[in-house]
């Protein structure tokens, strides 16, 4: 599910390991908060999260899910969203590593996080959601606004659109593109530069920086989570995840 490595200055990796694709099914998110939450815990300094070369993550496993009942899918995304509420309010500082194709609840991931570098190349990341008949909720809307800007945000949004690694530095989306089998060690650089400086002061600032994001995700309870699963039940949502279920199993 993750691989899991310590680099020099107290820096962890954690490494989305779960092929083909790392679909985020349930155990890989509760892995992934757990790791996060381990490595504060632990002292460590900064992480990177990143993925498998050509692939970051291709968001929610959306077969599994689709083999839940009401219950199960608002289990589901209440775990989801306690991943988010994690990266959210996360005391020290994280590098999404996007090694690739970084569609839906893969653009989520690195919007929660500090910096993004970006395999340079054919690759897209945008927050589909809407192509596949799901709802974009206002806590996730906010992480993008304030990475691109209100205008683009809702252009990208209203859309679904799934833009180049060169569209998404143009826009802001990210932060640096590099070359594929570079990203990780470009994420250690920045972030290696970012924990050299003083470090209260830094801290500090981040969080003051951060906290309209932490804010969102000061009460998840108070999250639409009902709301959301209602929508995922809805016939047109259903119908158009069937069909992208069955497109992917004709490729298999």
């Amino acid at each position: 599910m993750l691989n899991v490595t310590n680099h020099e200055g107290a820096i962890r990796e954690i490494q989305l390991a779960r092929p083909p694709v790392n679909a985020l099914d349930l155990e890989l998110l509760r892995a992934l908060r757990s790791a996060i939450d381990d490595s504060v815990r632990e002292g460590m300094r900064g992480i990177v999260l990143s993925g498998s070369q050509g692939l970051f993550s291709a968001g929610v496993d959306v077969p599994a899910l689709l083999t839940r009942d009401r219950a199960g899918v608002l289990g589901y995304w209440r775990e989801f969203f306690a991943v988010c509420t994690t990266l959210a309010r996360v005391p020290i500082p994280v590098v999404a590593a996007i090694t690739g194709h970084s569609p839906a609840g893969g653009a989520v991931l690195a919007l929660f996080c500090d910096y993004r570098v970006m395999a340079e190349g054919p690759f897209r990341i945008g927050l589909n959601e809407v192509q596949v008949g799901l709802i974009v909720p206002e806590a996730i809307q906010l992480a993008l606004r304030r990475v691109v800007g209100s205008w683009r945000a809702e252009r990208l949004l209203v859309s679904g659109a799934m833009i180049e690694s060169s569209d998404a530095l143009a826009c802001g989306f990210v932060d640096e593109l590099t070359g594929v089998d570079q990203v990780v060690t470009r994420a250690l650089v920045w972030l290696g530069e970012l924990l050299a400086l003083p470090s209260h002061a830094m801290l500090a600032t981040r969080r003051l920086a951060r906290a309209d994001l932490a804010a969102a995700f000061a009460d998840p309870d108070a999250l639409p989570l009902d709301d959301f699963t209602d929508a995922f039940f809805h016939p047109q949502t259903q119908a158009v995840l069937q069909q992208l279920v069955a497109k992917l199993k004709s490729k298999s």
